[in-house]
């Protein structure tokens, strides 16, 4: 089956008879589950079956939102409370490997509990980094306030979903900090140099140019492209993020359901991958917006195809050992002392 370059969403927590048919005739790469889609374990691991199934590969990539703090879609009672990025840069400050090894820890414990339904992507770490004055969408989801602890608490995070069997999404790239609206109800458009852009907003992406994949920010940088956000920027995706970061993995839109972005869902889509995006993401299960998406998709192939089976390459099959129970109790000790 040809696959195409986008990943969907479905309504609720079975798949309808019209969305298996769609996904079936669409062949998306992969899948994205929120919310609405979660219920118990059992359901979940059923509902990533009846999705893999569709599509015909065992392998078909399943992410989710799994940050913690406010973007955390599986949650009590049957998953624990994870806490937002801002908490591992409140661990003891003075002492940056506790908080660099507690960061992993607690992205160890996500991907132990996405493995088990079947989940193999997280949409984590965000590498954005916070400016004054700026929009608190990314806020507390934020790892520090430099770029330094931003990256290095980042990539914690990352070793720790790698080394469950999870792949991380680096997001959100080239950076959303410095953003004074939030791009899922509004355009942002930030209007800082290029020289701080690459001075501060940049750089955490520089230090983790070997992730897998990335996200794209519905970002306007005036500086670079005046006219369109960082999704549908040639300038952008292939200057800088291509260019100045340096990064060669597989890179996905943010969602091309969310208002900063115009025009018709086919034309968003065919906007972003001119611009040289490999992936389009597509997050409300929404049938006659996926159907504009898949429309507008290509076939999965060339460059995006070498990227994307590179990243699946990197699900670990064999997850580093690890205790739960146990893993759990040094988190919670660990996240006692923050005041």
């Amino acid at each position: 089956m040809t696959t195409r370059a986008f990943i969907a969403g479905c309504s609720g927590h079975e798949l309808t008879p019209d969305e298996a048919a769609f996904f079936r005739e669409a062949a998306p790469l992969g899948f994205i589950l929120f919310k609405r889609n979660i219920d118990s374990p059992a359901q979940v691991r059923a509902l990533c079956d009846a999705l893999r199934e569709t599509v015909g590969r065992a392998d078909a990539p399943i992410l989710i939102d799994q940050e913690g703090g406010r973007v955390q879609r599986m949650g009590p009672p049957h998953w624990p409370k994870y806490p937002s990025g801002r908490t591992y840069g409140l661990l003891h400050a003075n002492d940056p490997l506790v908080r660099r090894e507690i960061a992993r820890l607690g992205a160890r414990l996500i991907a132990h509990d996405l493995r088990e339904v079947g989940i193999t992507v997280d949409c984590l770490p965000v590498l954005d980094v916070p400016s004054p004055g700026a929009h608190d969408v990314i806020g507390d989801r934020a790892y520090g306030r430099s770029a330094e602890d931003v990256a290095i608490l980042g990539r914690a995070a990352a070793e720790g979903l790698l080394a469950g069997g999870v792949l991380p999404v680096v997001k959100h790239m080239p950076g959303h900090g410095r953003a004074g609206a939030d791009s899922h109800l509004a355009l942002p458009v930030v209007d800082a140099s290029r020289e701080e852009l690459e001075a501060h907003d940049f750089r955490p992406f520089r230090m983790l140019t070997d992730m897998p994949l990335a996200m794209t920010a519905h970002v306007v940088y005036t500086a670079i492209d005046p006219e369109r956000p960082a999704t549908t920027s040639p300038v952008v995706v292939r200057e800088i993020i291509r260019g100045h970061i340096g990064y060669d993995g597989l890179v996905m839109t943010d969602d091309l359901s969310m208002h900063a972005l115009s025009g018709s869902f086919r034309e968003r889509t065919e906007a972003a991958f001119a611009a040289g995006c490999d992936i389009g993401l597509h997050c409300n299960g929404r049938m006659e917006e996926m159907s504009g998406v898949a429309e507008a998709a290509p076939v999965l192939e060339g460059d995006a195809l070498r990227r994307a089976e590179v990243a699946l390459q990197r699900i670990r099959h064999d997850p580093e050992p690890l205790d739960p129970v146990d893993a759990r109790a040094r988190l919670d000790a660990a996240l006692a002392m923050v005041a």
